[in-house]
């Protein structure tokens, strides 16, 4: 089951209301909380059964036409070193919020795989190779 409007919101949630629990962060095409310009209109429910929580989609859509402040008030608490991946010039999501999201970041790692919004799925052995060398050892050693 696809969760992504969830999948995007709680790791930064967690990161933000409670820094100590997390050492390192991964976000996957994810951009910053800007307004969406133009608002993205209700969605229209599908006939059919969906394989996923309808309401998050409406939950998610209202959140990126009018994200909360709280966004913005607490991205300075995400101080972990945190990997921005983005999907490239095929994701539906514009690249350049990510990495705005990026510089908002006092430790942060921007990459970009041009694999639209789903890299795991798209990429998947250049988006573990990325994870894998960002969550090793090597890398949690200052230089």
């Amino acid at each position: 089951m696809q969760v992504a409007g969830a999948a995007t919101r709680v790791p930064r949630l967690l990161a933000q209301r409670s820094p100590g629990l997390v050492r390192r962060l991964v976000l996957e095409d994810v951009p910053a909380p800007f307004p969406l310009d133009p608002p993205r209109p209700p969605a229209e429910r599908p006939s059919d059964e969906t394989p996923y929580d309808w309401a998050m989609i409406l939950a998610t859509d209202e959140q990126r036409n009018a994200p909360k402040p709280m966004w913005w008030d607490h991205m300075g608490r995400i101080t972990m070193p945190t990997l921005l991946i983005g999907g490239g010039p095929s994701s539906p999501i514009p690249q350049k919020q990510i990495a705005a999201f990026a510089e908002l970041l006092p430790d942060s790692r921007h990459i970009t795989l041009d694999a639209g919004h789903l890299v795991h799925e798209t990429r998947p052995k250049e988006f573990l190779a990325a994870v894998t060398e960002f969550l090793s050892p090597a890398a949690r050693t200052p230089s």
